[in-house]
């Protein structure tokens, strides 16, 4: 039962059949934000690939909850400049193609006009949000670049390709460390937080998850990117090198990722299935799309039998994921020490594991 074939869509009808009666699915419905709309879109994918429709309209259901009738998003305010904010979005260019609504389009302009107004560093790159000065985590990455790479492709905005090649390399710049290849949860240029390394900038450890959100957005947005851009291959090449660093710290029994990275076995350490699931999906695509060397591919296929013989379960309630990190961020009460991320509560079922999950696993299954 644990390896057979298309657990995409057995964890997707786990999650639409916790709709109500009016097929809204209560923590969808909530609010216009990142997790939400990660959700939507791997459940719409999930339907594209298999050719179910109801996939996509359970997505179009909850999207036109918040997008209005002259385009604008219930919820949303551009003057937040946040980056989370964006994530949500990347429906819409589904929905655009689908139905021509000029309503989805004005939607995904009030976003762009975000981006291109984003509160920056000296050297551009976004702040992660308004009220995070000076800094960048890797999160923002996937918020923002794979959607305007996205936009730029479909509304034929050349000059914001050279954007997102920007922001990509420039936080691998800042933020990697030359030892392990491993990437720092954030950087800040101001080095004012509490959380920040005086001389560096850069946050203190290496959290799964936080490069899981940089490896998709490496991955995604290459698909968008044209490949006569100049900074493709620098790109390619960047994603191939993280992943190398990935595949020395991948824990060689399970072939899972740990919490706090480099940490191993580490009193307190543990693996953490949202980080994984989101190496597993990054790397089975990469290898699809041919951006990653053979390796990926068995680092990959390793990393997704051990998640699903450890952490997945499936009864008569649908599909279930455990050891999953509920959430982690830098602030001055969140201050990015080891202890930090491994006090972080761990939980089973939230959409912060299962949409990744839900992601790797029709990657694996398109491989």
């Amino acid at each position: 039962m644990k390896h057979e074939t298309r657990w995409s869509i057995r964890t997707a009808d786990t999650i639409v059949s916790q709709a109500g009666s009016d097929s809204l699915h209560p923590e969808i419905e909530k609010r216009w934000a990142y997790v939400p709309g990660m959700m939507l879109m791997a459940i719409a994918r999930t339907g594209e690939y298999y050719e179910l429709d109801s996939y996509y309209e359970f997505m179009k259901r909850h999207m036109d909850l918040f997008v209005k009738e002259d385009g604008s998003i219930r919820g949303y305010r551009v003057e937040e400049y946040n980056l989370d904010q964006i994530n949500q979005g990347k429906n819409l260019f589904k929905l655009i193609e689908r139905t021509g609504d000029s309503r989805y389009e004005q939607a995904a302009h009030s976003l762009a006009v975000q981006l291109i107004g984003q509160p920056r560093t000296t050297e551009g790159g976004f702040w992660h949000k308004k009220i995070y000065p000076f800094q960048m985590w890797l999160d923002g990455l996937y918020m923002s670049s794979p959607f305007l790479a996205q936009y730029a492709k479909t509304f034929d905005r050349p000059d914001l390709f050279d954007e997102v090649a920007l922001q990509l390399l420039l936080v691998e710049r800042k933020t990697r460390d030359s030892r392990t290849g491993l990437l720092y949860h954030g950087w800040d240029e101001a080095v004012e937080q509490n959380w920040a390394n005086p001389k560096t900038g850069c946050s203190q450890n290496f959290w799964s998850r936080a490069m899981g959100w940089y490896a998709m957005a490496l991955v995604d947005s290459l698909e968008h990117l044209p490949a006569d851009h100049p900074k493709r291959g620098t790109i390619i090449g960047i994603f191939e090198r993280m992943c190398g660093a990935l595949a020395r710290v991948q824990e060689q029994v399970s072939g899972l990722w740990f919490q706090v990275l480099d940490q191993g076995f580490r009193e307190g350490n543990y693996l953490e299935t949202s980080g994984s699931s989101m190496f597993i999906y990054a790397l089975a695509k990469g290898a699809r799309l041919q951006y990653l060397e053979k390796p990926a591919r068995k680092v990959a296929e390793k990393a997704f039998v051990g998640l699903l013989d450890r952490f997945v379960e499936a009864n008569n309630s649908g599909v279930h994921l455990h050891s999953i990190c509920h959430g982690a961020g830098l602030s001055t009460d969140r201050d990015g020490t080891y202890g930090y991320y491994i006090r972080e509560k761990i939980v089973s079922d939230s959409h912060i594991g299962v949409a990744p999950f839900l992601l790797a696993c029709l990657e694996m299954e398109k491989l």
